[in-house]
Formats: structure tokens, C-alpha cells, sequence
């Protein structure tokens, strides 16, 4: 046990032995360092110092003599610190040593802790309490030098902490702006943003990052977070009311839904194909314009109503086939139809060709319809037969016209007259009348000498 004079000794029934010094045989293991709490606050999270325990020479220091008397240097001298009498003088010596390491490393701590950016004025108090202790400190080792670099630590204590506070004022100043951005951006989403679950995600992730921003001054902290809860809040009914409206528009698509799916299920088995057919893509138009119903009753009325309509367009494309299987027929009738009556020569006898022409249209049209793609080649071959005895009748007509001959005629007994005048005149000694007659006579003529020519010609 050690005295209140650093003194060393024996206890009752025991070996003498230092307060702390080791059992003979084994080794001083080294001090531990203090583990140290680091700041608070997400802001600036200091770490860990990293002490290395102080191992020093003592004997460069101080000494103790073969009395046990324990001396340590100073500037001003030697000082004793103690007695040693739980052994040699050599592991007197080792001991005071260690003591003199304990608080060099209680001073590396302070040190460590300082650079750290650890609270200053705990620092401080601590270094300057370590000071005052020196004076008397039963140890042995470099007392002045652990004594600068105590006044060192408590000068720049006074620096650090103004330092850390204007860190803090930073920090405070950023998480006051980064959560005031946060709540206009959260303002912003309440008033405009249409995309529900996008906008929901991230209120949720400013609340997370909210959450993890301290150091705020708590009453603008309160300020702020009343503006993001009520852009929170104002978010959520708008939304509400969104989903509200969105269900009230879905009930009424899902009743026009139902209503169309009737009137499908009743034109089924319509037979009216064309008409039928127009009636339902003005339902499928009316089906389209009518929203969304609810997700299942959406997706089992579409089921019913597109039934309703494959019902009617299977029993439609099975007519429309059977239609043009009979239009073929058709078809290949008309065919042989034209080749049949492939003699109709109105050149050789027009009246022949007249009454096998009508023999062919009547049989032409009691055969029906044929297939779209072959109506024109079909038709077009009927029309060329058609065509041929039209052009003879006409050009027969043209040749016998009565009314031309007569109009001939009519102008050859102009052109008498004229020259039954000229020979009066002529006689009565009237060449100038004479003459006028002739050059009339000569007109008429020539106009029907035309017409003689264009009935000849037909």
C-alpha cells in the first residue's frame, strides 16, 4: 500500500509490495486509455481518439536510492515524490515510471480529444486540473515537459471552442435551410403534384431525412416542421378527395357498362349485318368514353360485353362466307353465260343480235351478285357485247333517218324554184334578177347535196 507521501509499503502478513506494482515473475502490462464519449449530434461526429499508451525511460528523470527514497528532476531541483519499499530500488524506479506514463497518457487522451474537436471547456478544465496536480504528483518522468503541453492544450482550448461554436452555427445554419427547403418542396407537392404515389413516396423520404437533421433552433424547428405537416396533411386530402371523385367516376362507368353490355347481348343475334355491325362500334365508342370501371368488375364486363359482340360477328363472317361461296358460283355462271353467247355478231343480222342480247341480260341478272373483286371484269365484258349491238342499231338509224332524207328533199325543190325564177327573169330580160336566183339556186344546192351525203354516209 502507498502512503499519502507516495511512500510504499507492506501490508500485514504480506510481502512488501508498491501500491499497483507488479507480482514478482510477471510483466507491467500497459495502462489503458479512457474511452471517450464523442459529441453529440449528427452535424459533426467526431471519432474515437487513438491514444498510444506513454512508455518512458524513468531513469532519465529521477532515481531512488537504496533507502526506497523516490526523487524526480525539475527546474529547480530534485523533489522527492515518495518511498519505495516493496522491493529493489530498480523496480522503484519502473514503478514511479508508470505513473508518470498513466498521466502522460491521460494527457495524449486530453490532446487527442482536443483535436477531435471533443467539448473544449471540459478539455480545458480537465488539462488545467492536471497542471495543478503536477506540483505534487508522485511520479517520475518529464513533469515539465507534460506541464507545456498541458498549457498548450488549455490555450488553444479557448480556440477550439470558438471554433466548434461556429462549426455549430454553420451546421445549424445548413440543417435550417436544407429543412426549410425540405418544407417549401413538401408545400410545393401539396399544392401541384398529380402523381399520388410518387408524391407519397417522397413526403415519406423528406420525413426520413427530416428526422435525421438535428441542431436546429427548436423554435424555428417547430415553425418549419408545422409547415411541412400541414403540406403533409393538405397532400393527403387532395388525394383523398382524387381517389373519392376517381370511385364515383368508377361506379357510374361500371353502370354505363352494364347498360352497354345489355343492348350488345341483345343485337347478338341480329341478322341485320350491316346495320348491326354500325351499332357496335357506337357501342364500343360509348364503352371507350365511359372510363375505367373498377378493376374486376372492369375486366368481367369487358368479358360480357365482348361475347355479346364475337357472337355477332361469328354468325356475320359465317354468312359473309357463305354469301361468297355463292357469289363464286355466280361468278363462274356469268362466265360461261358470256362465252355462251360469244356468237352476238350485230354486223351479220342486228336483229338477231338484239334478241340474243336480250336472252343474256335476263339470264345475267337472274344469276345475282358475284364477288366484289371480279364485278368489274365481269360487268365490264357485258357492257363490250352491249356496246357493239348499241353502235350497229344506232348507225342502221342513221342511214334510214326520214326526217334527213325529207330535209334533202326539201332542199332540192328549193334549188327548182330557184332556177325556175332565173329562167323567168332570164326570159323577161332581167339578167340582174336572173342571176340573183342562180346564186340561190347554187346555195340550196350545196345544202343538199350535204344532207344527201350525211344520210349516204351512216
Amino acid at each position: 500500500m502507498t502512503d499519502s507521501n507516495g511512500t510504499a509499503k507492506a501490508g500485514p502478513g504480506k510481502m512488501p509490495r508498491s501500491s499497483g506494482a507488479p507480482k514478482p515473475g510477471r510483466s507491467i502490462p500497459p495502462p489503458k486509455p479512457h474511452a471517450v464519449k464523442p459529441a453529440p449530434g449528427p452535424a459533426q461526429q467526431h471519432p474515437h481518439p487513438v491514444v498510444v499508451p506513454t512508455v518512458s525511460d524513468p531513469s532519465r528523470w529521477g532515481r531512488v536510492d537504496e533507502d526506497g527514497t523516490a526523487w524526480v528532476k525539475t527546474p529547480e531541483g530534485e523533489r522527492q515524490v515518495g518511498s519505495w519499499q516493496a522491493g529493489d530500488a530498480t523496480e522503484g524506479l519502473a514503478h514511479f515510471g508508470r505513473r508518470f506514463d498513466d498521466l502522460a497518457t491521460e494527457v495524449a487522451l486530453l490532446e487527442a480529444r482536443l483535436a477531435a474537436g471533443a467539448d473544449a471547456r471540459k478539455t480545458k478544465a480537465a488539462a488545467v486540473a492536471l497542471v495543478e496536480s503536477l506540483p505534487t504528483a508522485s511520479v517520475i518522468g518529464d513533469i515539465e515537459g507534460l506541464a507545456r503541453r498541458l498549457q498548450v492544450i488549455a490555450e488553444h482550448s479557448e480556440e477550439a471552442a470558438a471554433h466548434a461554436k461556429e462549426e455549430k452555427e454553420r451546421a445549424r445554419h445548413e440543417h435550417t435551410e436544407r429543412k426549410e427547403a425540405l418544407a417549401a418542396e413538401a408545400e410545393k407537392i401539396a399544392a401541384e403534384s398529380t402523381q399520388w404515389k410518387a408524391a407519397g413516396d417522397r413526403l415519406r423520404e423528406i420525413l426520413d431525412e427530416w428526422k435525421s437533421i438535428r441542431g436546429v433552433d427548436r423554435k424555428v424547428d417547430d415553425a418549419l416542421w408545422k409547415r411541412y405537416s400541414k403540406a403533409r396533411e393538405a397532400f393527403n386530402r387532395r388525394r383523398g378527395a382524387h381517389f373519392a371523385e376517381l370511385d364515383r367516376e368508377r361506379a357510374a362507368a361500371k353502370t354505363r357498362k352494364e347498360e352497354l353490355c345489355v343492348q350488345a347481348e341483345e343485337l347478338s343475334g341480329s341478322t341485320e349485318w350491316v346495320a348491326t355491325a354500325g351499332v357496335f362500334r357506337d357501342l364500343l365508342a360509348e364503352w371507350k368514353a365511359a372510363g375505367r370501371a373498377p378493376r374486376e368488375a372492369d375486366e368481367a364486363l369487358w368479358r360480357r360485353f365482348k361475347s355479346a359482340q364475337d357472337v355477332f360477328f361469328a354468325a356475320r363472317n359465317a354468312a359473309v362466307s357463305e354469301r361468297d361461296a355463292e357469289f363464286e358460283q355466280n361468278a363462274a355462271a356469268k362466265e360461261e353465260l358470256l362465252s355462251a353467247y360469244a356468237f352476238i355478231d350485230p354486223s351479220a343480222d342486228l336483229e338477231a343480235a338484239r334478241s340474243a342480247l336480250r336472252e343474256l341480260q335476263g339470264k345475267w341478272d337472274t344469276i345475282g351478285k358475284v364477288p366484289r373483286e371480279r364485278m368489274q371484269d365481269l360487268e365490264g365484258k357485258l357492257r363490250a357485247i352491249e356496246k357493239r349491238v348499241r353502235d350497229a342499231a344506232d348507225a342502221q338509224w342513221r342511214r334510214t333517218d326520214p326526217e334527213a332524207m325529207a330535209r334533202a328533199a326539201q332542199f332540192r325543190e328549193r334549188v327548182a324554184q330557184f332556177e325556175e325564177q332565173a329562167a323567168k327573169a332570164q326570159a323577161a330580160g332581167n339578167s340582174r334578177d336572173a342571176e340573183k336566183a342562180l346564186e340561190q339556186a347554187k346555195q340550196w344546192r350545196e345544202w343538199a347535196e350535204a344532207a344527201e351525203g350525211a344520210v349516204s354516209n351512216r
